[in-house]
């Protein structure tokens, strides 16, 4: 797999892990009878943060992966044409 998709396929591993956030989280309150903004914070937070964190390192990793191999095919296509 060539850098520019492995930088897609960490940018889908962050967006799965931050739905995976908010899903759990309403399968917590599924039992709940009336629902409101305060309760699911605290739903959000009984969840915590490794996901958030984890989502948020697979993100950068992505984009640090696209921009990489845009830098290589600059630079491929830089030296075909001084040739």
């Amino acid at each position: 797999m060539r850098r520019r998709g492995t930088g897609v396929a960490f940018i889908a591993i962050s967006a799965f892990l931050i739905s995976t956030k908010y899903i759990s989280a309403a399968i917590f309150g599924s039992g709940v009878n009336s629902w409101d903004e305060q309760l699911f914070n605290g739903m959000l937070e009984y969840v915590g943060n490794l996901l958030s964190n984890f989502s948020l390192w697979s993100l950068m990793i992505g984009i640090g992966y696209i921009i990489w191999g845009e830098y290589d095919e600059f630079n491929t296509k830089k030296q075909n044409l001084d040739e």
